[in-house]
């Protein structure tokens, strides 16, 4: 399953979530909401209006504000991926 991870390219925890995901051989897909629009508009429907990165969308829907990899590592454990 791969994550689709919401980033912009100047913030410091979603470099950090992605070396640790990466490190972790966790596959994700990142997806920069200063470059679409439509997907600035889902992380603030997600986040109470927030443009809050990264957030991190799970393969049934769900949807995490600035998550920690072990957090990840754990659902997706849970979840068989």
């Amino acid at each position: 399953m791969a994550l689709k991870v919401y980033t912009t390219s100047w913030c410091g925890p979603c470099k950090r979530l992605k070396s640790q995901l990466t490190r972790e051989g966790i596959a994700y897909q990142e997806i920069n909401i200063e470059a679409d629009p439509s997907a600035a508009k889902f992380v603030e429907s997600v986040n109470g209006g927030n443009q809050l990165v990264p957030t991190v969308v799970l393969e049934d829907g769900t949807a995490l504000a600035n998550p920690s990899v072990m957090h990840l590592k754990g659902l997706l454990a849970r979840s068989g991926a």
